[in-house]
């Protein structure tokens, strides 16, 4: 029998799945590293599935017993070290299609909520206040709106936001766009999105590469002010300097479902003393926070089991 090892906490339907395609599905998400390392090599371990309990560094993965795949339940893929998994010809799984759709759809909404005001003029009303001149909003329609990243994601927000008549730009060096299938956005260099974005919505993973590029010296290129999003991961931006561009209006307002202070599990904010730069972003009605539940839907909870299950199966052409 194979025999799966569960890192974490997950939707029943993958086990369940895999269980029908005669699996043993071993549940360790209350083991530490280290038992988790000895149990794939005691309990002849076929894979493991994880979210983010564990970042499985290279000096892990070579601890590891004769695994044949890890499969991360999500799309992001910063926690496994994927060249050293590579060398061990261990398969890496991730379900990036699982998650797409409810990330673009909670973007749709960040953006219309600070765009128009919602947030503020909903908290008003309740505390008996009653203004519609300050909370005059501004209109989708007509905004010049870059997507930086055109994964699966991006290519979601892509066709949620063509309805809005709005002009797309887009920014993915790793992507050729096809102009059949996406004729109404513009493939683009950066300097062109720093001349004409008014939003930008940031849709990348967190790399080398990626890891605190949204600095002073990025903000500082666009030539007018903008509203910024992140929905990705929240390492990609620099929170200090955002809070300055808010402070001298060169950011209009932001919202962020990510953060640069979030734990390796997503589940909380690194504790001790709050930074200042978050400090500002939480006393600023200029800013929309969310806990990283922006691909935290029911629908994608089940389709990220599916999905996962099948890229599993089919490693055994089962």
């Amino acid at each position: 029998m194979k025999r799966v090892l569960f890192a974490d906490t997950i939707h029943p339907e993958l086990e369940s799945i895999l269980s029908s395609k005669g699996f043993e599905c071993i549940h360790a998400w209350d083991m530490n590293l280290e038992e988790l390392i000895s149990a794939t090599i005691e309990k002849d371990i076929e894979g493991i599935v994880i979210r983010s309990r564990f970042k499985l560094s290279r000096s892990i993965i070579e601890q590891l017993g004769p695994i044949k795949f890890i499969a991360r339940f999500g799309s992001g893929m910063e926690n496994i070290d994927i060249e050293a998994a590579n060398k061990r010809n261990i398969n890496c799984l991730n379900a990036p299609e699982g998650n797409s759709n409810a990330v673009a759809e909670m973007t749709i909404g960040l953006l219309l909520n600070i765009l128009r005001n919602i947030q503020i003029a909903d908290q008003q009303v309740r505390g008996g206040v009653w203004l519609r001149e300050e909370n005059r909003g501004y209109e989708v329609e007509g905004k010049t709106i870059a997507i930086i990243g055109f994964g699966r994601t991006g290519k979601s927000l892509y066709y949620k936001l063509k309805g809005f008549n709005c002009n797309l730009m887009v920014y993915d060096p790793y992507v050729k766009i096809d102009p059949d299938q996406f004729s109404s956005i513009q493939q683009t260099e950066m300097n062109e999105i720093y001349e004409h974005a008014d939003i930008i919505s940031f849709h990348i993973p967190l790399t080398d590469e990626t890891n605190q590029m949204i600095n002073e010296t990025y903000l500082n290129k666009f030539k007018k002010p903008i509203w910024l999003l992140n929905t990705s991961r929240g390492k990609i931006l620099n929170t200090a300097a955002l809070a300055d561009k808010i402070k001298a209006k060169q950011i209009l307002g932001a919202c962020l479902d990510v953060f640069e202070y979030e734990s390796t599990s997503f589940e909380k904010l690194e504790s001790g003393s709050i930074p200042d730069p978050l400090k500002f972003l939480l006393s600023s009605n200029k800013v929309i926070l969310t806990p990283h539940i922006a691909g935290w839907t029911h629908e994608s909870n089940l389709k990220l089991s599916q999905i996962l299950a099948k890229k599993i199966l089919d490693l055994y052409n089962t």
